[in-house]
């Protein structure tokens, strides 16, 4: 997958978190959950992009961390949805997928950077 088609990817999830969260009903354990969830599905996408800009190998490295991070912080608050319950069932099913598939790009793309940056100092 390259860079574009991974910023897509990553837009038409936060995309599909947004409309998750919006179907939440109106209540204080809704409203939290929501809150974190749309927080960390969203910003995976903002991270990424941010890594694409990156000033240096090891600023990538970092960035990329970051979205690995919060690929993993969305599962968890999925995990808390689909245990409430709150939210549509399969949806919140589809995205807890997509956002572990999410996390096993983000934390082999930081493996490879490092990798190839110990490589370079030899």
């Amino acid at each position: 997958m390259n860079k574009e088609d991974l910023e897509k990817r990553t837009l038409a999830f936060a995309l599909r978190i947004i409309r998750f969260v919006a179907s939440f009903p109106h209540n204080m354990v809704a409203d939290v959950l929501g809150r974190q969830l749309l927080k960390a599905g969203t910003s995976i996408g903002a991270n990424y992009r941010e890594a694409n800009s990156a000033e240096s190998r090891s600023d990538f490295i970092h960035k990329i961390a970051i979205s690995a991070k919060e690929a993993a912080e969305t599962v968890y608050w999925l995990e808390l949805c689909r245990l409430a319950p709150v939210g549509d069932p399969t949806e919140c099913a589809w995205l807890k997928t997509e956002a572990r598939e999410l996390l096993a790009i983000f934390t082999r793309s930081g493996k490879t950077a490092k990798a190839n940056a110990k490589n370079c100092e030899l």
